[in-house]
């Protein structure tokens, strides 16, 4: 036997092919599937060869070209737009066989089992086994039954040695299957199990090939061996899907057909290296030992089914409970789907490297999924979007908000954008993108932020604007000074649930106004009142008049900062620097002119001797204030002023620049003159001189 692209060859007298069926009965003639004018089913492996009219492209020599591994056929090129193949090669004749009574093709895969020994009839011996799926334009050589393409498998096999009939089988499987290691009934089992739709085709050439009889089966666990409900199950889990024992590929046949199979009729050379029991030189290959069939999918029901695998199997009969012999596994289509996603904006354009905003408190995104399909060509599912966040660490590989989900096919139009999301809140988000195969053997496939960093994005909270403006000034001292703020470009807070919910309410914080000075931006203001002092805010909006009544002089700026509210709004501040003037405020004093007149009552006294005599004694003069007569009482202290008086018939005192006394306005004031003699012989005397004096300011 022989897996991938080493094991296992097929002999082609009795073929098995299996996959995802329909039943369908043709009751009006069809072009072969040989007809369709891509792919020779003439009996000979090489595209040089073109013994069909009109003639067709490619043959197993390109298939080996494009799908052996190792490479070979070196000489030749590659198909011509084949959408899966597989050439899988058996290295040593001797090689793993099946074995066990579990190998059976009414069994599960799970109990086959197989080892590795030689003696096999040299005539079940495989040696190479190849296959090759198209997806073709529908047309009158190719009918699609009313799919959207002519899906189209062949496949075929060469042998050791055509010492005999031989049949064989071919199935074409949805899981991937492959030789294990585990123990099963006295062997080692493979990999993989059947799907339902596993196609088996089983195909007799007998009489030198010139009969040939195949009958096309899908695996069906609703078919029993004791249960045959619509009379169509061939076996536990085989259903009968088509039959024809004139299944030989021909032009001059003139017989519509889904499928046909045809050996070489003569020798050929095989484009790969061949080596025969008989040891036929130049890789050659006698009557009978090359084998090749095709089937249309599309005919059947088929077109949309996909195949990971293929087995080529020889087996002792064309029954169903056959014993099955040598054995090649081989990859044939890949039979997955890929999706690549990436967020964007509400608009489904990029997302800057920086993030998005929050705005005004929400923001719109969307998901961009890009689906591609490999192994088939018709196939549908379901694409769903899931949101998640916002979070440091979550991926969305799971959970998430539901965004959108809907139907896609090989007929939509790709990428497909998801519905938008809103979201509410600043963070890290990512998307999950899932697609959910509708199409039997295509796998589902999934993108997330854990595999894929363009799934995720930030959403920034803003920075809003803060406008203040001073009250006007100058001011004088001993009234407020007051600041006004104007808030504005704040976000709401985050509404609940953040995804596809409300905006929440607008934005809290506060504001906070301080007055610093005089004359410099350290100190913060004393005086009458709060100073800093705080107003709440609730989104865009002004806010004060704020008031502070400072007691002194100078310049006083004012600042103010918005404490923010996260996390969609930062704080900001204003006039920190005190390098806005339109924040300065002037704070001044006035002051008053008044004048009021005084002057100093001066006085001069003369004593004279009446007749003449010398004059001895003391002149003196005593101010008073308030009264005019010089009464008891209303002496000015201090303000007494002497001079003695010797041997002088005249004597003068005078207060002259002494007088300190100042008189206002209207004061009274009164001088008593004294002359006090020490003569016993001359009198003394006195007098009071009064003075009254209006000043007008």
């Amino acid at each position: 036997m022989a897996t991938g692209s080493k094991r296992k060859a097929v002999s082609w007298l009795g073929v098995v092919f299996s996959a995802a069926l329909l039943i369908v009965v043709f009751s009006a003639p069809a072009f072969a599937v040989h007809d369709t004018g891509i792919f020779q089913l003439d009996g000979d492996a090489s595209s040089s060869t073109q013994p069909l009219s009109p003639p067709a492209l490619d043959d197993w020599d390109k298939v080996c070209h494009q799908y052996a591994v190792p490479a070979n056929c070196p000489a030749s090129t590659d198909t011509t737009g084949s959408t899966s193949g597989a050439w899988t090669s058996e290295p040593n004749p001797s090689a793993s066989i099946f074995t066990g009574g579990g190998s059976k093709d009414p069994q599960d895969i799970t109990n086959w089992a197989w080892k590795d020994a030689g003696g096999l009839p040299d005539k079940d011996n495989l040696l190479h086994a190849f296959a090759v799926r198209y997806s073709l334009d529908p047309a009158a050589t190719c009918p699609s039954g009313g799919a959207a393409k002519c899906e189209v498998i062949f496949f075929g096999s060469d042998r050791l040695d055509n010492s005999g009939d031989a049949q064989q089988g071919f199935w074409f499987l949805k899981s991937k299957v492959g030789l294990g290691t585990n123990s099963v009934g006295g062997g080692t089992g493979f990999t993989g199990s059947h799907q339902a739709g596993d196609i088996l085709v089983i195909s007799d050439f007998s009489n030198g090939g010139t009969t040939s009889t195949i009958t096309v089966y899908k695996w069906d666990p609703s078919c029993t061996a004791t249960n045959k409900p619509d009379g169509a199950c061939g076996d536990a889990n085989l259903r009968r899907l088509e039959t024809s024992d004139a299944a030989k590929c021909s032009a001059a046949a003139g017989v519509g057909d889904p499928f046909c199979g045809i050996v070489n009729a003569g020798t050929i050379t095989m484009p790969w290296t061949f080596v025969d029991k008989s040891g036929t030189p130049g890789n050659g290959a006698l009557n009978g030992e090359f084998y090749e069939a095709g089937i249309n999918l599309s005919t059947l029901g088929l077109a949309g089914e996909c195949f990971s695998s293929m087995v080529a199997e020889t087996r002792s009969s064309t029954s169903t409970t056959a014993t099955l012999k040598d054995f090649v596994v081989s990859s044939f289509g890949k039979c997955e789907s890929g999706l690549v996603t990436t967020a964007k904006d509400g608009s489904g354009g990029t997302i800057p490297a920086g993030g998005l905003s929050i705005g005004t408190g929400s923001v719109s995104v969307k998901d961009s999924a890009n689906l591609t399909v490999n192994g088939i060509s018709t196939w549908n599912g379901t694409l769903s979007f899931f949101l998640c966040g916002p979070s440091d660490t979550d991926n969305c590989v799971s959970g998430g908000t539901s965004i959108s989900s809907g139907p896609v096919s090989n007929s939509t139009t790709m990428p497909v954008l998801s519905a938008a999301a809103t979201v509410t809140s600043v963070g890290r988000y990512c998307w999950r993108g899932t697609f959910t195969s509708g199409t039997s053997g295509l796998g589902d496939a999934t993108d997330n932020g854990a595999t894929n960093p363009n799934e995720c994005f930030t959403v920034n909270p803003v920075t809003p604007t803060l406008a203040t403006a001073a009250g006007a000034g100058p001011v004088l001292l001993g009234n407020p000074v007051t600041d006004t703020a104007a808030l504005s470009g704040t976000a709401s807070q985050p509404g609940s649930p953040v995804i596809n919910g409300p905006v929440g309410a607008a934005a809290g914080g506060s504001i906070t106004f301080t007055l610093y000075g005089p004359g410099n931006c350290t100190t913060v203001a004393t005086g009458t009142g709060t100073n800093p002092q705080t107003v709440s805010v609730t989104g865009n909006a002004t806010y004060g008049p704020v008031s502070f009544t400072p007691n002194h002089v100078g310049t006083f700026h004012w600042v103010a900062t918005y404490s923010g509210n996260l996390p969609n709004t930062l704080g900001t501040s204003h006039n920190t620097a005190c390098d806005d003037t339109a924040e300065d405020v002037t704070v001044k004093d006035t002051s008053t002119a008044n004048s009021e007149q005084y002057w100093f009552p001066n006085d001069t006294a003369t004593v004279s001797s009446d007749h003449g005599a010398l004059l001895n004694g003391t002149l003196s003069i005593q101010l008073y204030a308030g009264t005019t007569t010089c009464a008891s009482g209303k002496e000015v202290s201090g303000q007494v002023y002497s001079k003695p008086v010797v041997n002088v018939t005249s004597a003068t005192v005078d207060s002259g620049s002494q007088i300190t006394y100042k008189v206002k306005v209207t004061d009274d004031v009164s001088w008593l003159v004294t002359f006090t003699s020490t003569d016993p012989n001359v009198d003394g005397s006195s007098h009071c001189e009064s003075s009254s004096l209006t000043i007008t300011n």
